[in-house]
């Protein structure tokens, strides 16, 4: 297949540089991003965007012929190489022999939020990647319409978000770089009720399910893991929610969290 070119150096030029998309700077400069394993790689092969380079191992050449085929469809440039090579690219312990070089993603707010927008995720001030990505995640299984990442939060493209959103990440539009204020401003525009998620809202999920207000086109406003969202940023929200704690736990990690909101309101608006 042509534009096969085996690469077998960690050490090699081009290694070096995908090496170096591991650092927030060198991505955003290149606008490109790593994504690792078999999952992230079939999906990124599908996305518009598409794959700029594939690393591969003849083992997972051999497990995965067709996710191969995909990515020389999408245009990518396709590199035989070897565990070492892998490894040097990976940020897990057990590399699946499978790295992408992909291209950004991110799509414009105004793009993001249509006229049919029914459900959005706005995360403000999320610092841990694996958070990000496990909400992406959520949001992708919930039907969510977009996701929108505030500028104070952790880079979306974070190795560590990218393998915990699964290949959500390439399934529904990412918007980065936003203000929290713009944001929510936006989404009110085009229409949303803006809900955020709260332990110590005065609202309670059920209650709000059982009483219909969850129907309405809505965006989810989650905050930081810590400390959850300040006084000014549920003073943004249409409501303040929180999730009932029936048993004896203190609280739900963020992404559980919202994985619980989100389900409520596509269930309600599925209705």
């Amino acid at each position: 297949m042509a534009g096969r070119l085996a690469i077998t150096s960690p050490r090699s030029t081009r290694v070096v540089a995908a090496r170096r998309l591991a650092t927030r700077s060198f991505r955003a400069g290149r606008r490109l991003f790593l994504a690792e394993g078999p999952q992230a790689v079939r999906e990124a092969a599908g996305h518009p965007a598409g794959i700029a380079e594939l690393y591969f191992t003849a083992e997972a050449a051999d497990r995965h012929p067709e996710i191969i085929e995909a990515a020389h469809g999408a245009g990518a440039t396709l590199l035989p190489t070897t565990d070492e090579v892998v490894a040097s690219l990976s940020d897990t312990v057990h590399p699946q022999g499978m790295v992408a070089v992909c291209r950004y993603l991110d799509t414009a707010l105004s793009d993001a939020l249509t006229p049919s927008a029914q459900l959005v995720v706005l995360l403000a001030h999320v610092r841990d990647p694996g958070n990000v990505g496990s909400v992406i995640r959520a949001a992708d299984a919930a039907g969510a319409d977009a996701v929108i990442v505030s500028d104070e939060s952790v880079d979306v493209y974070n190795p560590k978000a990218v393998r915990a959103s699964a290949g959500s990440l390439f399934h529904l539009p990412i918007v980065v770089g936003v203000g929290v204020e713009t944001a929510v401003d936006q989404c009110r525009q085009a229409g949303l009720r803006v809900l955020a998620a709260d332990g110590s809202g005065p609202l309670d999920l059920d209650d709000e399910a059982d009483s219909g207000a969850l129907r309405e086109p809505s965006c989810w406003l989650f905050g930081n893991e810590a400390w959850g969202l300040p006084e000014e940023l549920r003073g943004l929200a249409d409501a303040v929610v929180r999730v009932p704690i029936h048993g004896r736990a203190e609280s739900l990690n963020l992404s559980t969290a919202a994985a619980v909101c989100l389900y409520a309101s596509a269930r309600a608006q599925r209705r």
